[in-house]
């Protein structure tokens, strides 16, 4: 699986190819941009306490304390164990899914009906964050950044659309603790509009 691990370096953009992930660690009090370089496309987002990844980003109680589903400038992302992780800063877009998992071999097995399914995020991530030592199932419901979900306030029905990001559009996010991160270039059709493009990033 194409994959990209490293520890980043600060100040430098960094690109993740069409349909593939990294991995690195974010310093308390660093700021990661998440950049879409194109527009249209998604980046799902994981993150681990760097000294205990049993502690990871929580879209439950992130949801819960802010009262809301969408999440922009000002919000914090909490962890399973109520604390800070992530503070979203400027936010070029505004509009984020925190409720779905990132796709994998089954979401195109069972959404798309593809025979030979790809691995999707789900399996970019696993590889990415392997050496960090995390397992696959603690892998979590991402922060799909730029990712556009429509909710049905009377039915609850959901429906993928297109991102609102253009092009150069960005998020910042401000480390409230030492972790580790994953990002990808999201894999799903639906969540880019079927145009499978780069991610970029920058740590700061």
């Amino acid at each position: 699986m194409p994959v990209h691990v490293q520890d980043t370096e600060t100040g430098v953009i960094q690109t993740i190819a069409p349909r593939t992930g990294t991995a690195f660690r974010l310093a308390r009090g660093q700021v990661l941009t998440v950049i879409d370089p194109q527009g249209e496309q998604v980046s799902d987002m994981v993150a681990y306490n760097a000294d205990d990844p049993e502690e990871y980003l929580s879209s439950g109680r992130s949801i819960d304390y802010a009262s809301r589903l969408f999440l922009s400038t000002g919000d914090i992302l909490f962890s399973n164990r109520s604390r800070p992780m992530l503070e979203i800063g400027e936010d070029r877009v505004g509009r984020h899914d925190f409720t779905l998992t990132p796709c994998s071999k089954d979401t195109f097995r069972i959404l798309y009906g593809d025979k030979t399914p790809h691995h999707g995020c789900q399996g970019n991530l696993e590889q990415a964050l392997k050496p960090f030592g995390i397992a696959p199932d603690r892998i979590t419901v991402a922060f799909n950044v730029f990712m556009h979900v429509a909710i049905d306030a009377e039915t609850g029905e959901i429906s993928v659309r297109p991102p609102l990001s253009k092009a150069d559009d960005f998020t910042r996010f401000r480390a409230d603790m030492d972790l580790i991160v994953g990002l990808t270039a999201c894999s799903a059709g639906q969540s880019n509009n079927f145009s499978y493009k780069p991610i970029q990033y920058r740590v700061d």
